[in-house]
């Protein structure tokens, strides 16, 4: 009989496992280039090349300066901080290929002057989508009317003098809300979105929603006459009769600043949209720059013999218009010089100014509004001969160009006129920041997205780029101090570093005692040398007493 084996006897013993382990072969990478399925060869390989210039564009960071001398981990970051940048600028560049939108422009058959071409010529010659954006509303009865659009450029504000509000969006004809108020109104603007609206009436300052209905009256805003908002900072500035200039934050509800200008009233007013910075024009000729952070101006610019009746400053903030009374039409530049670069006089002063996106500049002069064009957005305006002219119902109250339309908004006697200005605005708009076909939802995550990366109001200056610099004066200031009250400069010699011991006499503790003792004693040293040399200076500058003054003391050499 055939019996089972037993466990442990004629059963082949296990091999090694260290044995039956085959090494994997080494996998040889292709290194030939990659072909497509077709078996061809790219012969352009890698990523396309984007041009210097393309780039230089988008960088903000200046490589013509050298890092400074610092330490190692410091001067890492700086190397890191330059790598990143580069790399955005260039995808920035090879975005840039994406928009396919260009700006537009108007030209004259043979040399024709464009300034003799009407708005009935535009409207024919462009499509019905173009041409029903030109447009006039006959509200003669409640007029005259200030103006603003929408940061989107999709809904329109306009208030009337006596008393009348309303809001549409301006594209679909379609009325948002209508009301009176019962009182002059002298200035409205859209805050952060559509859905909020200031009003600045007769007496207070009055805050509305897109159905009309009054959220806030600000009663500490009194008697205001201008308003322009800040919407990185979500800053109302207000100016008003009685010579202040008071800042709002929309975000709490609670007044930053509130400035005595003292220049008397104050009914010119605009904003630099480069640095935030607020301008305001005087009776005196004078235009004086404002920070929330400062009591007294920024700067002060001489730029008319009479008063000022009107000022504007481009999208990039480089360049500034006034008008006065001694009827000048001024660009100034404002990169640190404040001189004039060109003026015209007019045979009318100019009550109102505005910058297009594009750099154009609008003049309202009694009933006709002058634009002049310029090389390019980062151009000044040529003022020698203007590029578009129109005759309206009414004398001009209030200029705005819509942002990504080519449209100029004008507020007159006799209602609003939406002009077609070709070549006025952006062709292509950041969907992340100003998406005019946003929807509620995505309208709410913005506003949260808004608030959370909201400014400061003390960083509001000149120079934003000055921010990201180190002040190397006060660093000294505070060294010297610093040095002063110790008695010794702490970082003239390295830091003492233990020798590491055994038998446990390396811990943390023993090494944090042993130069805790190290450093006491090399500040013992320092004062005790410092003490010893403060008696010999006093010695020094000790004069020798005498008792009574003597007649032959000024022979004394």
């Amino acid at each position: 009989m055939e019996t089972a084996p037993k466990p442990g006897r004629d059963v082949p013993p296990k091999k090694d496992r260290l044995q039956t382990k085959k090494k994997k072969p080494r996998e040889r990478r292709n290194l030939e280039p990659q072909r497509s399925v077709s078996g061809a060869q790219d012969p352009f390989p890698g990523p396309a090349p984007v041009p210097v210039e393309e780039a230089g564009k988008f960088r903000r960071i200046d490589k013509s300066k050298k890092l400074p001398h610092s330490k190692s981990k410091t001067r890492s970051r700086l190397e890191v901080a330059e790598a990143e940048e580069e790399e955005i600028s260039i995808k920035a560049a090879r975005s840039e290929l994406l928009l396919a939108e260009e700006p537009g422009f108007l030209e004259g058959e043979n040399g024709e002057n464009t300034a003799k071409i009407r708005q009935a010529d535009i409207v024919e010659a462009v499509d019905i989508a173009s041409a029903a954006k030109h447009f006039d509303l006959n509200l003669r009865q409640f007029g005259p009317y200030r103006l603003n659009y929408s940061p989107t450029g999709r809904h329109l504000a306009f208030g009337g003098r006596r008393g009348h509000v309303a809001t549409l969006d301006w594209v679909t004809k379609r009325l948002m809300c209508e009301i009176n108020v019962m009182e002059a109104v002298r200035d409205i603007r859209f805050l952060h979105s559509e859905a909020l609206l200031a009003v600045a009436q007769n007496r207070w300052l009055h805050i509305y929603d897109n159905q009309g209905i009054e959220l806030h009256c600000i009663r500490r805003c009194d008697r205001v006459t201008r308003l322009e908002f800040l919407p990185f900072h979500f800053l109302l500035a207000t100016a008003s009769e009685t010579g202040f200039l008071t800042y709002l934050d929309v975000s709490v509800g609670k007044i930053v600043a509130a400035l005595n200008a003292r220049a008397g009233r104050l009914d010119i007013m605009t904003k630099n949209p480069y640095n935030a910075v607020i301008h305001l024009g005087h009776s005196n000729g004078t235009v004086s720059l404002w920070s929330p952070a400062m009591k007294e101006p920024l700067a002060k610019i001489l730029c008319h013999r009479g008063g000022v009746r009107a000022v504007a400053v481009d999208s990039t903030g480089t360049y500034m218009a006034t008008s006065g009374l001694d009827h000048q039409l001024k660009i100034f530049d404002l990169r640190g010089t404040f001189q004039p670069l060109s003026a015209r006089t007019l045979p009318q002063g100019a009550g109102h100014l505005a910058f297009s996106q594009r750099g154009l500049l609008a003049a309202g002069m009694g009933d006709v509004v002058n634009i002049w064009a310029g090389q390019g957005k980062a151009s000044p305006p040529s003022l020698e001969q203007p590029y578009l002219t129109h005759r309206l119902s009414g004398h001009v109250h209030g200029l705005h160009f819509c942002p990504f339309e080519d449209v100029l908004g004008v507020g007159h006697n006799g209602g609003i006129t939406s002009m077609l200005v070709p070549g006025a605005a952006e062709p292509n708009f950041d969907g992340l920041e100003s998406n005019p076909y946003r929807s509620q939802k995505q309208r709410q995550e913005w506003e949260v997205k808004a608030l959370l990366e909201k400014v400061p109001a003390e960083l509001i200056c000149l120079d934003p780029r000055a921010l990201a610099e180190v002040d190397v004066i006060s660093l000294e200031q505070e060294k010297k101090e610093r040095i002063e009250r110790l008695g010794y400069d702490p970082e003239a010699k390295a830091p003492f570093q233990p020798k590491p011991k055994q038998k446990g006499r390396s811990s943390t503790a023993s090494l944090v005692k042993r130069k805790r003792k190290v450093m006491d004693e090399e500040h013992r040293d320092k004062v005790r040398q410092s003490l010893e040399q403060q008696p010999q200076k006093q010695e020094k500058k000790a004069k020798p007493l005498r008792a009574r003054p003597s007649a032959l003391d000024r022979f004394v050499c």
